[in-house]
Order: structure tokens, then sequence, then C-alpha cells
């Protein structure tokens, strides 16, 4: 069984054995896409490494894993919008067949169970994540679900339709991401897509993450950004024969039965989404109340015609309720495979 010791974890070749099982029982199609192979002899290098660091662990155990997945089932749609622009930009298949979308970054499967709820058809998503806990989730909540790394896919050649590496692509080190995208123009089918979502060095995001998640939370958040130049460059360099880098709307958003509880309702999002225990700690009265405050002060910029871009309440009489919007721009990497 996967062992979880502080910050780390250990997992062994009889767990990647029982996930892959579990995906051939639950989903054959996206089984199929899997090389058994590579799966074999990623869990043997993890079972000699010894252990590894897992921030998205149970956060019993020093990670941030138990209060990332209560956010998500607090609010399953906060980033409903974002998710579902990328998932329009899967292209659908000539042979009618569901496309297969590999989310690289997927946790607990909130892109899947988006996907669902939205009731987008066409789509088959693996739900895929380098931490045990978090595949354990995904598959808890209906997803199937692979531990695997970013830059090292256990994917067949040309086997999918799509790859999603979105919501933690800071995450994956400098030095691995050329490899990253290499391996989706590998795994990809000719006229696959490879999306890859993040935010700017210097924008709002990349603020939060400095001056509030990595003092704040329990596991830091010491993560570099991307930037434009170096996502092209990226695309380039892998071999894709088209492609562009965009900015899209990728907003947080929660709803409540008045103005007030629509605000704490996204503080409270906030602070379970990036385990800010530290404001808690601090503020153990009013740590909601705090977090969106914070949020309302960095979350503000300016378009390109010259208007403000900042955090709004909006009353939706039709639905009876209040809806407050914490806006976040994402930058946007889209890679195509020629036919």
């Amino acid at each position: 069984m996967t062992e979880l010791t502080g910050r780390r974890i250990v997992f062994t070749e009889a767990d990647m054995a029982d996930h892959l099982g579990r995906l051939g029982r639950a989903a054959p199609d996206l089984h199929a896409c899997v090389d058994p192979e590579r799966a074999r002899a990623w869990a043997r290098v993890l079972a000699e490494a010894g252990d590894v660091r897992d921030d998205f662990g149970d956060d019993g155990a020093g990670g941030r894993g138990s209060s990332y997945l209560r956010a998500q089932a607090r609010n399953l749609t906060a980033r409903a919008r974002g998710i579902h622009h990328l998932l329009s930009l899967v292209p659908a298949r000539t042979d009618r067949r569901p496309a297969v979308v590999v989310d690289v970054l997927g946790g607990d499967g909130l892109v899947r169970r988006v996907a669902n709820a939205r009731r987008l058809t066409g789509l088959s998503v693996l739900t895929c994540d380098a931490s045990p806990y978090m595949v354990r989730a995904a598959w808890a909540a209906g997803c199937p679900a692979l531990v695997q790394r970013a830059d090292r896919l256990l994917l067949r050649d040309g086997s999918v339709d799509a790859v999603l590496v979105a919501y933690g692509s800071h995450h994956i080190a400098a030095d691995d991401r050329a490899e990253l995208v290499h391996e989706a123009y590998r795994v990809l089918r000719p006229g696959g897509v490879l999306l890859l979502h993040d935010f700017l060095v210097g924008s709002p995001m990349d603020t939060w993450f400095r001056e509030v998640v990595d003092p704040y939370s329990r596991t830091g958040h010491a993560f570099d950004h991307f930037t434009r130049e170096e996502m092209w460059g990226y695309l380039t360099k892998a071999g894709f024969e088209s492609g562009e880098v965009t900015e899209m709307a990728d907003p947080y958003a929660a709803t409540a039965p008045t103005a007030r509880e629509a605000e704490l309702e996204l503080g409270r999002y906030l602070l379970d989404m990036y385990g800010l225990a530290g404001i808690e700690a601090r503020y153990p009265a009013d740590a909601a109340r705090h977090t969106v405050e914070r949020a309302r002060t960095v979350f503000r910029a300016e378009r390109a015609d010259g208007s403000l871009e900042a955090f709004s309440v909006a009353y939706d009489p039709s639905a009876g309720s209040w809806t407050c919007t914490l806006p976040r721009t994402a930058v946007l990497a889209i890679g195509r495979k020629a036919r």
C-alpha cells in the first residue's frame, strides 16, 4: 500500500498494478491508451527512489491535500468557467468516438466532474496526478485515474486526443517543462492538441502565490510561473506544427443568498484551496473575511482598453442569489499536432 511519511509518499509496483487493474475494469478505452511497460518501469523507479515529496498528501501528514479536497467539495463550480473553455478547445473525433483527454494535473478529478456537471458530451477524461492521495480521491469521486508525473507520461505513442496541463503547471520544475511538452507531443494522435495553462510572471495570480500562499500555506509555494516566450519556445522545440499563446478569463466564483455570504464563501474556498493555515492561526475568528479582503486588493488589473478588472459581487434575480467573482486572467499555450 501507499505509505505516507510526513510530506512524503512511497508508491510501490503493487500500487501501480492495482490502479491499472481498476482502470481496465472501469474504463477500457482509457486503459487501452496506457503503455503497461512504461507504467511498470516508472513504478520500479519510484520504489527504488524510496520516497517522493507530496505537497498534496493528507493534511495530517504535512501536506495540504485534505484542505484542497474540502475546497472542491465546498464549491465544485468555483473554476467552472475556465474549465469549460479549456474543454471546448478539444477537437472532436472524426469517427464520433469520445475524444480522450489526459488531465495531467487532475487532482481529485475536478475537470471530469465539471464536464459531467455541465453535460459536456464527446469527452472521455483520464485524471492523472503525481500524488497517490489525489488519485485515490479521484477514484472515490468516480473518476478513472492514474498516478503519473507530468513529464513522464505512461501512455502509448499517438494514443490520445488532448493533453491538458492546467491548474498547477507552475509546480512543474523549469528543467522538466520542455520534457513535459515533448511527452505531450509523443502521446497525441495526429490532429491532437496540447493545452498548457498557467499564469504569467508578474500577474495578480503570481503576486497572490508569492505574498499570500507561500508565507501562509502549510506547504509553502515557491514556484516559478511562465512567460509567453517560454511557452512558445516549448511548443516549437517539441515539434508542434501550429500553435499560439493567448490569454483567457479564468475567474473564481462563489454563490450565496446574500452578498456578504457570497464574499465569505469565496474566502472560505480560498482558505481551503491553498491550505492557508497561517491565516487561520492568525485570524481564528474571521480568517475567511481577512482572506477575501486580501484577495480583493491583489486581483486588480488594467485591461487593454484601460478599464479595471476587479473583484465584484452581483445579484442574479432569476436565481435569487448573489455571486462573488474574483477575476483571473490565465495564459494558455495551444499546440496542435499535424494530421
